[in-house]
């Protein structure tokens, strides 16, 4: 795993304005299937871009896939991104995302973010999430799986 110092962690706005201004930045969410379809998903259409979605982990068993790397590579190469280009990773709180972006940092990735609160953000005081914090809580743009 890459040094954690290597990736930086960007607000869900950042996020959203770097995606907007630099034509090559990619948005990667690494939440589940189950996630993207029943949470919602980040909306870049706006922006002539679309989401590039890789499970971290892979439910019901919650493994990480070992063939992570190499799936987000290839995905990643289709769109013509390399390893100078901006990568942001979302998750639904900044957990998964993180190890992600260390992940491709160690692959050869230099320019890795995570984003910070991910798009639902953290518990509020009732304990639901969305209100507190991250993608959604930020106004930013998405549509429901």
């Amino acid at each position: 795993m890459a040094d954690s110092a290597q990736v930086d962690d960007v607000s869900p706005k950042s996020t959203f304005d770097h995606l907007a201004s630099e034509p090559s930045a990619v948005l990667v969410d690494v939440r589940t299937r189950a996630e993207w379809a029943f949470v919602g998903l980040p909306d870049l259409s706006a922006l002539g871009k679309r989401v590039v979605t890789v499970e971290w982990q892979t439910f019901p068993d919650n493994g990480i896939d070992p063939a992570f790397s190499e799936r987000l590579s290839a995905a990643l190469g289709d769109l013509g991104a390399g390893p100078q280009t901006d990568i942001f990773f979302i998750c639904r709180s900044g957990g998964r995302s993180r190890m992600a972006a260390e992940l491709m940092t160690s692959s050869g990735f230099t320019r890795c973010h995570n984003v910070a609160e991910g798009f639902e953000g953290p518990l509020d005081a009732n304990r639901h999430r969305g209100t507190a914090g991250g993608w959604k809580a930020a106004g930013l743009p998405w549509v429901q799986g």
